[in-house]
């Protein structure tokens, strides 16, 4: 048989046993697989999540972590995202102004804490924010305030203790929370200022900054606008904010709805 006929004799059995599946076979829908923006320090606690809600309903999310500001650009940009979890309710309200989330979905899910964070072994014990005028600290890390929720927290615990002029020379700007983190997990600066969730089942020694020292950390999340799989999306939202998720969310340190905040 000639190459072409060989091909041609191909094709047609490939029609031909496509057209011998059983109907439920040729129409299994394909499994669904979200794409899930989240601030920074969702990290931990969104990829225990993860396989939790798969277990349950078999949909698969895959998590795009950073800061809520960079997100939000991305999703006013026309990135395909299905569901946006941010650190703080302005990004999402600024979202919903222009149309881009449904607004019956729009939830606050956990409210966040910020820590003082040295890594093991080193000889800091930093244990109120007035510790990092000391000499000793020569390079602190934060989210950058200018897009980072977590980075305007700690702007403002170290603006209401009257050190932020002070420590302008110290700051290192990161990206976002979680590379804020690995500045001094590597020894790249002395201290951070971060979020509680990335680090209250890790390793390193932390102190809670006092929270009444900046505005609450209210985050929130919502399913966006024009997403091909809403039904999916709507099911994260209600696990997150469900008994499954809150727990997780509560191992992380957030607070969560209807909580007092410990000062």
């Amino acid at each position: 048989m000639t190459r072409p006929g060989v091909w041609c004799w191909l094709v047609a059995a490939s029609i031909l046993l496509t057209g011998c599946l059983p109907s439920d076979v040729q129409n299994t829908p394909q499994p669904v697989t979200l794409t899930v923006s989240a601030a920074s320090d969702l990290g931990p606690a969104f990829r225990e999540i993860g396989p939790l809600f798969e277990a349950e309903t078999g949909i698969k999310a895959s998590f795009n972590f950073g800061s809520t500001g960079q997100l939000a650009q991305q999703i006013e940009q026309g990135a395909p995202v299905d569901l946006f979890a941010a650190a703080d309710a302005a990004r999402i309200a600024a979202l919903g102004a222009k149309g881009l989330v449904l607004s019956d979905t729009v939830t606050v899910y956990a409210v966040g804490r910020i820590v003082l964070w040295t890594r093991e072994g080193s000889p800091l014990r930093l244990e109120r924010v007035e510790d990092m005028l000391r000499p000793e600290v020569t390079k602190i890390a934060i989210a950058n305030p200018d897009h980072a929720p977590y980075g305007v927290a700690a702007r403002q615990a170290m603006q209401s203790a009257n050190i932020w002029e002070q420590l302008q020379d110290k700051l290192v700007l990161a990206e976002n929370v979680q590379q804020a983190l690995q500045y001094a997990q590597a020894g790249n600066v002395d201290a951070a200022v971060i979020a509680h969730s990335l680090v209250v089942q890790g390793s390193g020694r932390w102190t809670l900054v006092p929270a009444e020292l900046h505005e609450p950390i209210v985050q929130v999340l919502a399913v966006i606008s024009g997403t091909r799989h809403e039904g999916e999306a709507r099911r994260f939202a209600d696990f997150v904010t469900g008994p499954r998720g809150r727990e997780v969310l509560q191992k992380y340190g957030f607070t969560l709805p209807g909580q007092e905040q410990t000062p």
